[in-house]
């Protein structure tokens, strides 16, 4: 499945299918928890909470193309990000985008 994050696809004509996201709750290990709350003592990198951002990204995005796909799609353009934090410890990561069909 193609992303971008343009409105069209170079040298492709497109027809627009709709909108599909995908989205997950990530939630920190205590034991993680506690080390980043001693790395924030010393500053850095708080490598537990970049590995849960990039597997958060990497679910939502299969969800999102489970979704397109679905619909018949052979890319998504105008792909988005969007993070929260929806509780102490748990962060949603939702990804949107347009779903389109290659035309001949």
């Amino acid at each position: 499945m193609l992303l971008t994050t343009t409105e069209t696809i170079a040298g492709r004509k497109i027809e627009h299918l709709g909108m599909v996201q995908g989205s997950v709750v990530q939630s920190k290990h205590i034991g993680k928890d506690i080390m980043a709350g001693f790395k924030t003592l010393v500053g850095g990198e708080i490598k537990g909470y970049t590995e849960m951002m990039e597997d958060a990204r990497r679910i939502s995005t299969a969800r999102m193309e489970e979704m397109a796909r679905g619909m018949g799609a052979d890319a998504i353009v105008m792909v988005r990000f969007s993070s929260a934090s929806v509780m102490d410890g748990a962060a949603e990561i939702l990804i949107y985008g347009t779903a389109v069909k290659f035309v001949d």
